[in-house]
């Protein structure tokens, strides 16, 4: 039974299917901030969003159709979930509960509100946190959702300074963003991924340029410039749809957003934006984050002057932003430091296509000119990896020492037996030039690696993780391991 959320939250009864996802935990957030009594289910594995959950007060049980029985008046679920899995979306569709999936529930919160969203293949999380932060500073009276946790938000996914406003990430996948009811996007990037649901660029393409042209009358598109597929996406957009206002952003864009002089200094990025007399600095690596930070400052710009006649950020409000910023730290996976130890500074990326790699790695040796980087990667689905094998092999060559794993599964597809790491890792080392093929190893899994790399890693040294599997935890565990014997160190002098 489907549904939709009423406007006032207050005493509503919400249970949801899932969690501790990164988005429905989220979502949780604003429901609780509206007044909602909320509860949750999900498996017994112990995330980060658990923290959060127990924070807002939102009790979290194993599944079970209890949980929905006596007094909910609404079930929202992961699409993770359906009513053939899952015994609480069963005992809903059985009782009359009605339902709705995160997309959904989103998208009938962005009905009532001024919504934006952000979306793109790569650079929306940054992006939509950044616009966050900024938002603030302009004191704009929004709700804000990002797919990630946010060091500048609390450790959470979101914040909120009213709810007049709302901007969240939106994701392509599915066409889930086809839920979401903006009056303005934010697009990123468009290139081929998720080739589980998209076979080819044209499908994905198709995808974007379908969300963009649902946009309202007059409705604005903020599109990256510098970036073929978004550029592509938004031409298709406007030639069926002219009333609609492109707004475009980066260093090939003209305009007020168009970004000039980027440079780095002591372990910051400096740009400048063509129509604003002020420097803007991040501490976050790389031009592509530059990048983000533009679009995100685009997105306030339009939306002040759609609340307010036209107006243009004042020279507060943009001094206001550009602190905030310069300390903006990054969110959850998004070259997030682990820390220092042994003299060896940790990182933690995301990155999980051929395109971020490559612009991540770039950003890092940039800003760490001195460093040895040392990468450690994990495929993240068969048929990401089959589709983009040459591009995958090609995008280490900023990495001084590489080692690869196996392909972390995906339960949205079936393994391929022929598409393997040690495909990825022998295609790597064709890519590689011979004298440097040393210099890129195999493990089957990440944790394989453990004892080379703790001998190998030396101060000086840039470790990072990348990639949407569990890698993660080799780089928390080398971290720990050093951090430990430092103090050992320490202790005893």
């Amino acid at each position: 039974m489907s549904a939709t959320l009423p406007a006032d939250l207050a005493g509503f009864r919400i249970h949801l299917v899932g969690a501790k996802g990164t988005g429905v935990c989220a979502l949780a957030e604003l429901l609780v901030g509206a007044g909602a009594v909320v509860t949750g289910s999900d498996v017994d594995d112990t995330f980060y969003t658990d923290e959060v959950l127990a924070a807002i007060g939102v009790p979290v049980s194993p599944f079970s159709a209890d949980n929905v029985r006596g007094g909910v008046d609404l079930v929202i679920y992961s699409k993770a979930y359906s009513a053939a899995s899952n015994p609480e979306l069963a005992e809903a569709e059985a009782a009359g509960v009605p339902t709705m999936s995160y997309p959904e529930a989103l998208g009938s919160l962005s009905a009532s509100r001024d919504s934006s969203g952000v979306c793109g293949v790569h650079g929306k999380t940054t992006t939509t946190a950044l616009a966050g932060v900024m938002a603030r500073a302009a004191g704009l009276p929004t709700a804000v959702l990002v797919g990630s946790a946010v060091g500048a938000f609390g450790g959470r996914s979101t914040i909120t300074m009213g709810n007049e406003l709302l901007i969240a990430e939106t994701c392509e996948y599915r066409r889930s963003f086809m839920a979401f009811k903006p009056r303005r996007v934010v697009l990123t990037s468009v290139e081929p991924d998720h080739q589980d649901y998209y076979p080819d660029y044209g499908a994905i393409r198709a995808a974007f340029v379908e969300y963009l042209s649902a946009l309202p009358p007059g409705g604005a598109a903020v599109y990256c410039a510098d970036d073929p597929g978004a550029v592509d996406a938004w031409s298709l957009a406007k030639a069926a749809r002219p009333d609609l206002r492109g707004v475009p952003y980066g260093y090939t864009a003209p305009g007020d957003f168009g970004m000039e002089g980027y440079r780095v200094e002591r372990e910051r990025g400096v740009f400048r934006l063509r129509g604003f007399g002020l420097e803007w600095r991040l501490r976050v690596p790389g031009r592509h984050v530059a990048l983000d930070a533009a679009g995100a400052i685009a997105l306030i710009a339009a939306i002040v002057a759609d609340r307010d006649g036209g107006r243009r950020l004042t020279g507060g409000e943009l001094r206001a932003m550009s602190e905030a910023l310069e300390s903006f730290s990054g969110s959850r996976r998004r070259s997030e430091v682990l820390g220092e130890a042994g003299g060896v500074l940790f990182m933690d990326d995301y990155g999980h296509h051929p395109t971020a790699i490559r612009s991540t790695l770039a950003g890092l040796r940039e800003f760490y000119p001195e460093r040895r980087l040392v990468v450690d990667f994990m495929s993240h689905t068969c048929s990401r990896t089959k589709a983009l094998l040459d591009e995958f092999a090609s995008s280490f060559a900023d990495a001084d020492l590489l080692a690869l794993h196996r392909i972390y599964p995906s339960a949205r597809e079936a393994p391929d037996p022929e598409t393997t790491g040690r495909l990825l890792y022998e295609r790597t080392l064709a890519a590689t030039p011979e004298p440097e093929r040393p210099s890129r190893r195999y493990y089957e899994d990440p944790l394989d690696a453990l004892p080379f790399l703790s001998d190998e890693l030396r101060p000086g040294d840039l470790f990072v993780t990348m990639g949407a599997g569990d890698n993660w935890k080799l780089g928390r565990a080398l971290y720990d391991a050093r951090a430990a014997a430092e103090a050992r160190s320490k202790g005893q002098s």
